[in-house]
């Protein structure tokens, strides 16, 4: 070991020593460093005793440096910089990105699978921009988006199926008859129907269900599907969503279908990112993962 390095006083006396000389207050240094004030009195005082001078003037409301103390405090502030620079060329910084997705894809799906996205990617940074407005992957600085939609959608993409859009109803099953698994096809339009922005009810009864729909008596209307998701949880109505969104509800018993029948609409859902990525190694991380949660049971 070199001769310098044995000289060295220890670092937490050191750390001690520059937050005290911050604040001039022992009780707040050691607040800042998570330990005991007598902890840092102790540094201090040991510190002290290693370089045979004083370096705080103990005063009745706080402390002073004495000279020595002040001509010792530029260089340990410089010696602490040196080491955080030298740390931060060694650590890889995260990678930002943003992924783009609809306020309901957010909420009811991606959202709650974000902590297991995190624990496996420590080094990405993600940025999640929900809007039902289609983001640009350019103006907007988007990575990689989660679209509805029909192929194509472009040569410069790549395109990934993630779940098909299984239209289904749901409800609580508060609103069941006592002693029913279901609501018979005929009294669906007498209760309460909640529409979102896709208005899919019409083609559902038709296509699903069996029946022209006729006037309703009851509807109540939402501009984004997780609402009316979350209405039907609270016992106002029967909404229409894809199956996907609402796996996780209907597993936990908060939704149940009333009607057995499902419609196959046309506007899947899918992974989509540029051909030419800004950050492919993360963004490729991204897109495996969301491929992969889509195949994983409900959360």
């Amino acid at each position: 070991m070199p001769e310098a390095f044995l000289s060295l006083p220890p670092l937490n006396a050191l750390r001690a020593f520059e937050a005290s000389a911050r604040h001039l207050n022992f009780r707040i240094a050691a607040e800042e460093l998570n330990v005991t004030q007598g902890a840092v009195a102790q540094h201090i005082r040991g510190l002290e005793a290693d370089l045979g001078t004083k370096l705080f003037e103990r005063l009745p409301r706080g402390l002073a440096l004495t000279d020595e103390g002040r001509a010792y405090v530029p260089n340990i502030r410089r010696a602490f910089d040196l080491i955080s620079e030298a740390t931060l060329l060694l650590r890889p910084e995260p990678a930002r990105l943003t992924i783009s997705v609809t306020p309901s894809f957010a909420t009811k799906w991606l959202i709650p699978r974000l902590q297991h996205f995190m624990a496996h990617n420590p080094l990405v940074d993600l940025r999640v921009l929900a809007s039902e407005s289609l983001s640009s992957f350019q103006a907007d600085g988007v990575d990689i988006a989660v679209r509805q939609g029909r192929p194509p959608f472009g040569a410069g993409l790549i395109v990934d199926l993630l779940f098909p859009q299984q239209i289904i109803a749901v409800c609580s099953p508060a609103l069941l008859p006592a002693g029913t698994v279901g609501i018979a096809a005929t009294a669906i339009q007498h209760h309460v129907l909640l529409h979102d922005a896709h208005n899919l009810w019409p083609e559902f009864m038709e296509k699903a269900v069996g029946l022209k729909m006729t006037t309703e008596l009851k509807r109540m209307r939402f501009n984004q599907t997780s609402l009316a998701i979350d209405a039907a949880i609270a016992g106002q109505g029967i909404a229409l969503a894809s199956r996907f969104l609402v796996a996780a509800d209907l597993s936990a018993g908060r939704l149940v279908q009333p009607v057995t029948g499902e419609m196959r609409g046309t506007q899947d859902f899918y992974v989509v990112m540029p051909r030419k990525q800004r950050h492919p190694e993360p963004t490729q991380a991204v897109r495996q993962w969301l491929l992969d949660a889509g195949e994983r049971p409900p959360v």
